[in-house]
């Protein structure tokens, strides 16, 4: 069970990373979000979609 959660936050890191490496927003930008993912894993991707996607 623990791996399976393991594997979804990471499944759900490459998928947000993507989507910011995607997206149309300075470099620096993209950057600091994916840092964010990178250090929150949980916390990181609901932020950038709550926060950057409303944008």
């Amino acid at each position: 069970m623990v791996r399976l959660l393991g594997i979804l936050v990471l499944v759900l890191d490459v998928v947000v990373v993507l989507d910011i490496y995607r997206g149309n927003m300075d470099t620096e930008r993209k950057v600091l979000w994916i840092l964010i993912v990178f250090f929150l894993p949980l916390l990181g991707p609901l932020l950038y979609y709550v926060v950057a996607k409303s944008r």
